[in-house]
């Protein structure tokens, strides 16, 4: 079985395949400091609790924290008895083009998302990823990636508004009942939430304008569905967007040995 992970800034995600579907999916905070050893008793025993028979032969993994690779690559190592292919990595080939400037590196996540949007929805696509970052990912008509935009993520701004104005609280990110706030919490909610939705607007308007061709937007990250509720921001939302695309990476380079 293949076990894919993506490693974010603030979450890491464990999503095991069996060859035709994910069989389970699990998310723990990201933490440069934990071992191999404490990542395995983590993950072996949210095994046995779904009660799934479990033989891991491959990983592959995408992590944004440099830092983190190396433990995990000690797990595959010493508990799964494999060596993991990492994104980013020489040895990791893409079934796309990676079309930037010159010694430009490109988050292995962003990569990811764009195999997964091209081998589900084909090209000319705005990836829209809401991570700890808000990242608009461009793919050509080929499955390219041919560059995009990073915006503060939503979180982020909130903590930001938080540290930098003390008289302002922690506010959990909603849809507010109305534009106009009555109160402080009401009043930071609209600014982040509408805020975010004209920012999403209004890039992916100059993305196409600039493009000058019609292209879909596609939605990812936790935060995708509630922003799609403000108004209609994406033709499509898809949750497990970046583990579709480790799988399809994880195949290609399985065909190219």
């Amino acid at each position: 079985m293949l076990l894919t992970i993506d490693c974010g800034n603030t979450n890491t995600v464990f999503s095991i395949w069996d060859g035709t579907r994910f069989i389970a999916t699990w998310r723990t905070s990201t933490e440069h400091q934990r071992t191999a050893d404490q990542y395995y008793v983590w993950l072996s025993t949210l095994i046995d609790a779904r009660k799934l028979s479990v033989q891991i032969t491959d990983v592959i993994i995408s992590s944004t924290v440099p830092r983190v690779v190396f433990n995990l690559r000690v797990l595959c190592n010493r508990y799964f008895d494999c060596r993991p292919l990492v994104v980013g990595k020489p040895e990791c080939a893409l079934p796309v083009d990676v079309r930037v400037d010159p010694g430009t590196q490109v988050g292995p996540d962003r990569l990811v998302n764009t195999v997964a949007g091209f081998d589900l929805y084909g090209g000319d696509l705005i990836v829209v990823d809401f991570g700890t970052a808000t990242t608009f990912d461009v793919v050509d008509n080929d499955g390219a990636y041919v560059g995009g935009v990073i915006a503060p993520g939503v979180n982020l701004s909130l903590e930001a508004l938080h540290a930098a104005a003390a008289a302002l609280p922690h506010v959990d990110v909603t849809k507010p009942e109305r534009v106009v706030g009555t109160n402080t919490v009401a009043c930071m909610q609209s600014g982040v939430f509408w805020g975010y939705v004209g920012l999403v607007n209004g890039i992916c308007d100059r993305i196409k304008a600039e493009r000058d061709r019609p292209m879909r937007v596609i939605g990812t990250g936790g935060l995708a569905p509630l922003f799609a509720t403000g108004e209609a921001l994406f033709d499509d939302i898809q949750d497990d967007l970046t583990m579709h695309g480790l799988r399809i990476i994880h195949e290609h380079n399985k065909d190219e040995t």
